[in-house]
């Protein structure tokens, strides 16, 4: 089962943390407007594993997540596998999202297991006026009109996810 592998592969990344030589993937803010729930989403421009960019603009018409975790965060541990399988599942009816690790989190290169296991694309920094809020995990979620849904840190579980993106899937992209 692939929750399964993602929580191994997590696991083993997990057990290589130590504080010292974790990699800097903070978000770099571009702009001034923060994100706020009820308003338009602030553009952003994600840089993935594998060197490609994505932008808001590109993902119009779709409910987005992103997420922003670390390896050395023990909600993130219970979090990344269950929004990992929720993504796969919901993928088809227009969800896309995106897991970005912090600042502290292991290199790139040690995650790979990880992110070979995840459906869920590995961002390695954000462009934009987002990142953690008061801590990780933090999540955003932003409608199909690019219209800030959600802005909280703590972690989603099956409930959450259910909760706040069933409405927003059901929505019918704008025109």
């Amino acid at each position: 089962m692939k929750i399964k592998q993602v929580g191994a592969a997590l696991a083993a990344a997990l057990m290589l943390a130590a504080p010292s030589g974790m990699a800097d993937s903070r978000a770099e803010a571009k702009g001034s407007s923060t994100p706020v729930v009820g308003q338009p989403a602030p553009d952003f421009e994600i840089t993935l594993m594998d060197g490609s960019k994505v932008t808001l603009a590109q993902l119009r018409g779709q409910v987005v997540v992103l997420n922003f975790w670390a390896t050395w965060c023990v909600p993130c541990r219970t979090e990344l596998p269950t929004l990992d399988r929720y993504y796969a599942i919901q993928a088809k009816h227009g969800l896309k999202a995106f897991a970005i690790t912090t600042e502290g989190s292991l290199p790139a290169y040690q995650l790979k297991a990880l992110f070979k296991a995840m459906a869920i694309p590995a961002g390695r920094r954000i462009k934009g006026p987002y990142g953690p809020l008061t801590g990780v995990p933090t999540n955003f979620v932003i409608d199909r009109a690019g219209v800030v849904r959600y802005a909280k840190a703590g972690a989603f579980d099956l409930d959450d996810l259910n909760a706040v993106l069933v409405p927003l899937l059901a929505e019918k992209p704008p025109a």
